[in-house]
């Protein structure tokens, strides 16, 4: 069995510097809402991975792309599903459908991008890489990845994206 220090053991482990940056992040994940900001904070502190750049990404994602089908009113523009809720159709039941075929849809397209090219491309044929940039676009030489392991955890309802198969 692996034993894992609480936050406080193991920020006690980290230099002042270090220390101070975990707790800043760890806070801003919870500013974003983040269900486990300790954990995300501690997994960029302690294995270098660009945390906050990657639940910035997926958070964008579910904002704009998951979560706007939630609400009735995104059915507005969608002839379809009016055609559906004239015929009988729960509301809900369609959105639910949009809103699951939304997420497919971006968790198919977070795990092209973790592929980092195209696998029936020839080997001349460029790639791609997502890389975290600082507050002022440079690139910080970290490449964000993983997206698709971490989308279900960053939905904001705290579900885990349990509810989109209901």
């Amino acid at each position: 069995m692996t034993f894992w220090p609480t936050w406080d053991e193991w920020l006690a482990t980290l230099p002042p510097g270090a220390r101070d940056s975990a707790v800043s992040l760890a806070e801003r994940f919870k500013e974003l809402g983040a269900q486990d900001p300790e954990g995300w904070a501690r997994s960029e502190i302690s294995e270098d991975i660009p945390q906050l750049a990657r639940f910035m990404v997926l958070r964008a994602l579910w904002r704009e792309a998951i979560s706007p089908w939630t609400d009735v009113s995104a059915l507005h523009d969608v002839a379809a599903a009016h055609r559906l809720i004239e015929s009988g159709a729960d509301p809900h039941d369609v959105l639910l459908v949009a809103r699951a075929g939304a997420y497919e849809a971006v968790f198919a397209a977070v795990c092209i991008l973790d592929e980092g090219g195209d696998p029936d491309a020839r080997e001349s044929d460029p790639g791609w890489h997502l890389i975290e940039t600082d507050a002022q676009c440079n690139p910080t030489g970290r490449e964000i990845g993983g997206l698709h392991e971490s989308l279900g955890e960053t939905d904001p309802s705290g579900n885990k994206d349990a509810d989109l198969w209901e």
